[in-house]
């Protein structure tokens, strides 16, 4: 069901509760089935959502990995550059063929981080355009409320 229907619900309890004599409008509610009414729209709440939390959960891991596999590369390109160091004919070209591997292995990480950052704003945005989208939803429906109450 989605949230809006939810959102319905909440207004039509508000709606059927029970006037407080002498309490100025004030009207009371069962606060179990206002609990858990509210818990149902916790529980729905747009993927958009769930999926920031988990971009969020998951750049440091993202980029920790990132980091990871380029020091793997650097170790590798240092020990092949080693490897072509002791062969006097292919020195210059061994140190050559390092700095490049290393060069490029700077690079992918750059990249690999500017990615994970790009997508990461992406989702947030993604996340931060459904929040307001669902405020907004809340706001309307308190002021809803407000101009019936009065």
């Amino acid at each position: 069901m989605a949230i809006d229907k939810y959102l319905d619900k909440l207004d039509d309890m508000l709606d059927s509760a029970v006037a407080l004599p002498l309490a100025g409008g004030k009207k009371m509610i069962d606060a179990d089935k206002m609990r858990d009414l509210l818990d149902t729209i916790r529980l729905n709440l747009p993927q958009e959502i769930k999926d920031a939390k988990a971009v969020v959960s998951d750049r440091n891991q993202i980029l920790e990995d990132a980091k990871a596999e380029a020091e793997d590369i650097i170790t590798r390109a240092e020990n092949r550059a080693r490897q072509l160091i002791s062969e006097q004919e292919v020195t210059k070209a061994a140190q050559q063929s390092a700095n490049d591997l290393i060069a490029e292995t700077q690079r992918k990480t750059k990249e690999m981080e500017r990615a994970t950052l790009e997508y990461s704003e992406n989702a947030l945005k993604k996340s931060e355009d459904a929040l307001l989208m669902v405020f907004n939803e809340v706001k309307s429906t308190r002021l809803a409320l407000r101009g019936k109450v009065k």
